[in-house]
């Protein structure tokens, strides 16, 4: 498959030069986040009565979602014209008595949910994945509903996909003032959490423990603040989740733009210097990624807001530090700070990601070496990293089937010549506009194979 990679215009009508690349500006569109828009169909198809839901994201996380939620199920409507918004007409059908299967492509969020989501329905559900997603850790779900009663088959490999999930024995709509008990794990990932949060109305309520090394502990708040918006009795708090016995109903939800795909052309400014404005983007958001702005702050780079988004910029005057930052909150912004970081001009230590081994890709291994291979020193930290920049030379990088390296590594072709990724269509996952938006929108251009 052909590599891909960004090349800055080497003349622009507007642009000063930054070491033989043009300075940037344009306003780039992103999608909606593929996590609230995940959460949003979980609790829509959980929910009494119709929902509308607008700007969903356009990646394959959440199509598989809507497929699944369609195979256990729910009748969800596209409107005409766009397929971002949609009408769920009829939720999931957890009396439905009969087989089905889901398969999740590589979305490991989406499995995680609608797992908990199977183990509502009286009928058996099988849920599989790529082989991708087959490696990724399901333990805690598993445990979790199995703790509740429900049937759990491990098909393949221990604590992992595929599964054959059912309800068994366990109830729906209990006595509320019987509300159960569990206890989660925190070392590997909130969603498991936040799965069970989701389905914990049909069950009369739930209390979930949580543990001191609760990993990405603020998706809980996101969580928390969707189901909300549908009509749950929620409470987080450092040591446990509460959800209430109170059921959803169905709501017109609107899927705000998603900050973790707003990183990558903050990014390209942050590296080139310039000023980019990234539609739609709300500061008063649950995202965890949006605080990701302050870290840019932190490198160098200017931040402002108005009613139409944020602008990201840094005068190419302006050196780009290097920071020493926790990214435990926005975890999934590891690769793009790392890229940021192999451009700047001091070094950089990453702290508090240890569990991102677990994602699409070992997210320390995989980036530390393929920041390596661009001439970059690299030093793996059992929770982080510590980038210290070194002079960039050409090549051919391996996403690694993990679309957020794949838009990350690509940016640094706008600092040298000749980068590039291959399988670039592995961005579909999240953002399968990612190449044409951010060529159309900073004025990019992009080459099939790499620049020598």
């Amino acid at each position: 498959m052909a590599a891909r990679s960004f090349v800055a215009p080497r003349t622009a009508p507007d642009t000063a030069s930054l070491s033989g690349t043009a300075r940037l500006v344009g306003t780039v569109a992103i999608p909606g986040s593929k996590s609230l828009s995940n959460r949003a169909l979980v609790c829509a198809a959980l929910s009494t009565g119709e929902s509308m839901l607008r700007g969903l994201a356009s990646g394959d996380d959440t199509t598989r979602m809507v497929a699944g939620l369609r195979a256990l199920g729910a009748e969800i409507e596209q409107l005409a014209g766009d397929t971002r918004d949609v009408v769920m007409r009829r939720g999931v059908a957890l009396a439905d008595a009969s087989e089905c299967s889901v398969h999740t492509g590589l979305a490991g969020t989406t499995s995680r949910f609608l797992t908990a989501l199977a183990a509502l329905r009286v009928g058996r559900t099988t849920i599989d994945g790529d082989a991708g997603l087959r490696r990724r850790p399901m333990g805690d779900v598993i445990r979790l509903i199995r703790t509740l009663g429900a049937n759990v088959e491990e098909l393949g490999e221990p604590n992992c996909l595929p599964l054959a999930v059912s309800r068994g024995a366990l109830q729906l709509e209990h006595d509320s003032s019987t509300r159960q008990a569990l206890v989660a794990q925190g070392g590997v990932s909130s969603q498991f959490v936040s799965a069970m949060m989701m389905v914990a109305p049909r069950l009369g309520g739930l209390v979930v423990s949580l543990p001191r090394d609760m990993v990405s502990r603020e998706y809980l708040h996101m969580t928390a603040e969707v189901m909300r918006a549908f009509g749950a009795h929620v409470e987080v708090s450092d040591e446990q989740v509460q959800v209430g016995a109170v059921s959803y109903e169905g709501r017109r939800y609107n899927v705000g733009a998603d900050w973790s795909s707003a990183s990558y052309p903050f990014a390209a400014v942050a590296i080139v210097g310039g000023e980019v404005r990234v539609a739609g983007l709300r500061s008063d958001t649950a995202q965890p990624e949006a605080q990701f702005v302050h870290v840019l702050q932190s490198m160098g780079c200017a931040v402002r807001s108005d009613a139409d988004g944020v602008v990201v910029s840094r005068d190419t005057t302006q050196s780009l530090r290097g920071a020493d930052v926790d990214m435990g909150s926005m975890s999934d912004l590891v690769p793009t700070l790392a890229v940021i970081a192999a451009c700047a001009e001091g070094p950089t230590t990453i702290r508090g990601v240890g569990f991102i081994r677990a994602k699409e890709s070992d997210r320390i291994g995989d980036l530390a070496t393929q920041l390596r291979a661009v001439g970059t020193e690299v030093q793996e930290l059992p929770d982080g990293l510590r980038i210290v920049p070194r002079a960039l030379h050409a090549a051919v990088l391996d996403s690694h089937d993990d679309h957020r390296l794949a838009m990350s590594l690509a940016l640094l072709g706008l600092r040298c010549d000749g980068v590039a990724v291959r399988d670039p269509e592995v961005v579909a996952k999240s953002w399968p506009d990612y190449w044409a938006a951010m060529a159309g929108g900073l004025g990019l251009e992009i080459r099939d194979e790499p620049h020598r």
